[in-house]
């Protein structure tokens, strides 16, 4: 399907060390202690961070209105615009992934692949303008071959995290690859809860569409006394799906050129394992080490038909009907692996002496490991194989076939053409990060300062597709036919889309089987070379470094308060990588350096005891994906002009100002009302194109290629986005019993903005809907919690094609219900049912008229029991 490029799993694992003051914890830990340590009976810690990050957040572990006050009371005592969505705030979604849960957010938009979160775009930008941290650490995606930087969500369960903040303005002590926002990752402390705590679920459920399992299960054991803590915990969440997929390869002047009819059987799975060690030796300092290990994985059988329309031997081609003889048709099947790996560790420290000096130290190693392997099968009918049929397009998703007599043979491609495409892809990228930061406070002024040292290593491959092994024609010559059409089961395929033909599904499994024995078979005869999956062209390596040193002044006076900071970042690239032309491989490489400075402003001013007035102004920085970087390209010296595909070294990072301001009102007894506004003017905007080189970066062994067609990605000119939010959160505590007990949260983004090239102005942003909602209804009394969630956004473009042209997704809905009920304090039975909507997801090329894909995953149901002690 077209989200190919955006299809991986993920296994990820952690160490961390850090050593804390008690007054001095990270946003993530400071304030949580009134709230939360009131419920658990302990003595509060009153905790706050250097260098100007968030302060004062709570943490909860109570119920839906707890959760709400403690993100409500965490943004009224930030210092910049931000949200924080809570723990226990998070796990009364029904949410498996850390995606999913940010969605509730306001102006938090996502990305879906095959009906599952998987990217977040905040304020409808791109994704790659919206930075990731964990815990503080900067983290970075190298999804599908390095396409794209940015930080791949289903491969974080939620269930190991304490709280998520989207950082919306920034101060200086945040890392400046940020144009709309940064999310910063905060994973649980055993200092939270002081004395002995387990708590965890059980689950199971199922798809709608097919009737597939759901199963998660979560542990969390944790200690803590005043000096020492630790905390072990895993989770396992696994579902079976169908996806029903259809698809229109182009539309050219007659109509659809093919019809293309895709079921997805899917296995997706995610395991984690989370540990920290916390140790306080006396008060204003600590010890912590933390682990985290996670993976996303996704097996992927597909069955696929295309019926070639534009290939028809004779007959009417129409966009509502047609009537053909002689159509080719073509079958795709494949059993794919999609992995995800994150290995995390950091050490640190941190100190606090009382007397307004605080300093934290936190050295981190990361590993990302991405890769996918599709051995894809192909093989078309032919002559008296062909099918004639007439369709009825009237409804252009849902096309159907009739066919013009005879009966349907599904098990008629050819044998003799059948090959094999040995698709793969695998980066990995391993970070070291050291960062410092540091304060004193002197009276109403808080001098800060700090520093950050990244270096990362990146090895990989963009998607790779040129290693055809004709599995049909060399099998018998190594004493192993393969028949293609032997795999064709007598089951049908289980679908809600109709089409008008029987199609039943294929034995993937077994085809991979046999095709790995096959092609040992071919290795050994020397037909078959699995090196030449990959080609040298495809794959680069890269090492970036980053030194980057920040300081800021705090000003507190009366109802102001005043961050202003300057951060200093100096990047280094080396890029190398191979060019293949006239048949051989030439070794380039390319060196880049650049020292940018990235002023901050936050002002907070809290005009009454109920409202708070905001405004922020900052420069940041987004760099180009590694794949769309990288030193490889195929040249074509015999075309006229030359032509060249791959990477493009010369790319310049996107730069923005931006300015954000708001208004917050905060409701007598809870509750929040606010609206936010915010503008982002962006330089060298990123986007794909095929345009002159305009360099002698590929001009070698005598040749000037700087007149060559090069299609990749290029920079545009200049692009401005811009928006307002609104958000409302209340409990309906004025009513009187029982309906005291209901509560509204819900959000609204109104946005818009576009960017220039060099060729066209006007373009719309890939991934900007225009309008973003979100509410839920809640009601909780008695032993019962139950929430009811929507979520819609509107089109975007999703795809750009030449000169402005692209693919678009439909808007789309969402409605969600979690139900809960505290059987005792210790035991809660639960229910998620989510995708009520059984939503169908669209894209098209153009207008809604021209589907070019129509996707349905169907809803699920899930129900279950928590536990704590």
């Amino acid at each position: 399907m077209k989200h190919l490029s955006y299809r991986a799993a993920g296994l990820a694992s952690a160490l961390a060390i850090a050593v804390s003051g008690a007054g001095m914890a990270r946003a993530a830990d400071s304030g949580a202690s009134d709230l939360a340590a009131a419920e658990a009976g302990v003595s509060p810690q009153d905790d706050m961070i250097p260098g100007g990050e968030i302060g004062n957040t709570i943490i909860v572990t109570g119920t839906i209105l707890a959760s709400q006050q403690a993100s409500v009371e965490a943004k009224r005592k930030a210092d910049n615009l931000s949200d924080i969505a809570a723990a226990d705030a998070v796990g009364r979604f029904p949410d498996q992934n850390a995606a999913a849960a940010l969605a509730r957010l306001p102006a938090v938009a996502v990305q879906r692949d095959q009906g599952q979160e998987r990217y977040i775009q905040v304020r409808g930008a791109p994704n790659r303008w919206t930075s990731v941290s964990i815990d503080g650490i900067p983290m970075v995606g190298v999804d599908e071959g390095g396409d794209t930087r940015a930080y791949r969500f289903d491969a974080i369960p939620a269930v190991m995290l304490s709280e998520m903040v989207v950082n919306k303005s920034l101060t200086s002590d945040m890392q400046a690859d940020a144009i709309v926002a940064t999310i910063d990752l905060r994973t649980y402390s055993p200092m939270e809860q002081r004395g002995l705590h387990v708590s965890g679920d059980l689950g199971y459920g199922f798809m709608g569409l097919g009737g597939g399992e759901q199963r998660q299960g979560s542990l969390r054991l944790s200690w803590s006394n005043d000096t020492f803590g630790f905390v072990l915990g895993g989770s396992h969440y696994r579902r079976k799906q169908l996806t029903d997929n259809r698809e229109v390869g182009a539309y050219d002047a007659e109509g659809p050129t093919e019809f293309d009819i895709r079921q997805y059987e899917l296995e997706r799975w995610n395991n984690g394992l989370f540990g920290a060690v916390e140790y306080s030796p006396e008060a204003g300092q600590r010890i912590y080490a933390k682990a985290i290990f996670s993976e996303f994985n996704d097996d992927e059988q597909r069955n696929q038909y295309e019926l070639r329309l534009d290939k028809a031997a004779g007959g009417t081609r129409g966009f509502s009907s047609g009537d053909l003889t002689g159509v080719p048709m073509r079958g795709s099947f494949n059993y794919g692996e999609y992995r995800n790996r994150n290995y995390i560790g950091t050490i640190g420290g941190e100190y606090d002496d009382f007397d307004g000096f605080t300093a934290a130290v936190k050295l981190n190693y990361t590993r990302t490991e991405n890769s996918s392997y599709l051995p894809l099968v192909q093989s078309s009918t032919s002559g008296a194989d062909n099918l004639s049929f007439s369709y009825d397009a009237s409804n252009p998703n849902f096309p159907i076939v009739s066919l013009n007599g005879g009966a349907f043979n599904q098990a008629s491609l050819s044998v003799a053409g059948t090959y094999m495409i040995g698709a793969r892809q695998e980066t990995v990228s391993d970070s070291y990060t050291a960062k410092v930061d540091f304060s004193k406070e002197m009276g109403d002024l808080t001098l800060s300062g700090g520093g950050l040292y990244a270096d990362r290593d990146i090895a990989g491959n963009n998607f790779s597709f040129s290693n055809l092994t004709f599995l049909g024609a060399l099998g018998s010559m190594v004493g192993q036919p393969f028949d293609v059409n032997s795999y064709v089961t007598d089951k049908a395929w289980d679908t809600d889309f109709p089409l008008g033909l029987q199609l039943n599904y294929v034995d993937n499994v077994a085809m991979r089987r046999d095709i790995e024995s096959l092609l040992a078979r071919l290795e050994t005869a020397g037909l078959y070379d699995p090196a030449a999956d990959i080609p040298a062209s495809d794959r680069y390596a890269q090492r970036e470094k980053t030194l980057a040193g920040y300081v800021s002044a705090k000003l507190e006076t009366g109802a102001l308060t005043a961050i202003a900071g300057l951060r200093v970042e100096n990047y280094v690239l080396d890029n190398s990588g191979s060019v293949l032309s006239d048949g051989g491989y030439t070794p380039l490489t390319f060196h880049k350096s650049r020292t940018d400075f990235f002023p901050s402003l936050n002002l907070k001013y809290e005009a009454s005891n109920d409202v708070v007035l905001r405004l922020a102004g900052q420069r940041g920085v987004s760099r180009p994906a590694y794949g769309a970087i990288r030193v490889g390209a195929s040249i074509n010296d015999t075309a006229s002009p030359g032509e060249i595909t791959g990477g493009n070294p010369l790319l310049k990072p996107e730069y923005t100002w931006g300015l954000d301001a708001s208004v917050e009102y905060y409701l007598p007894g809870n509750g929040l009302l606010s609206v936010a506004g915010f503008s982002r003017w962006v330089d060298n905007v990123l986007y794909s194109s095929q345009q002159p080189v305009g360099s002698d970066f590929y001009s070698f062994g005598g040749v000037d290629r700087s007149g060559y067609l090069l299609s990749g990605t290029f920079n545009g000119k200049h692009g401005k986005l811009y928006g307002v939010e609104f958000n409302a959160q209340k409990q309906f505590d004025f009513l009187p019993a029982p309906l005291d007990g209901f509560g509204f949260q819900g959000n609204l983004t109104l946005l818009d903005g576009d960017f220039d090239t060099p060729t066209q102005e006007g373009i719309p942003f890939q991934g900007m809907s225009k309008t973003i909602a979100n509410a839920s209804l809640f009601y909780e009394k008695y032993g019962f919690s139950g929430r009811v969630s929507y979520q819609w956004r509107s089109h975007w473009l999703d795809t750009l094609g030449g000169l402005g042209s692209g693919e678009y997704r439909q808007g789309y809905e969402n409605l969600d219900v979690s139900l809960r009920y505290a059987v005792n304090e210790n035991f809660t039975l639960f229910a998620d049912l989510a995708n009520l909507t059984n939503e169908t997801y669209i894209a098209y090329a153009n207008t809604p008229a021209t589907p070019t894909e129509v996707e349905r995953i169907g809803s699920r149901y899930l129900f279950g029991v928590r536990f704590g002690f």
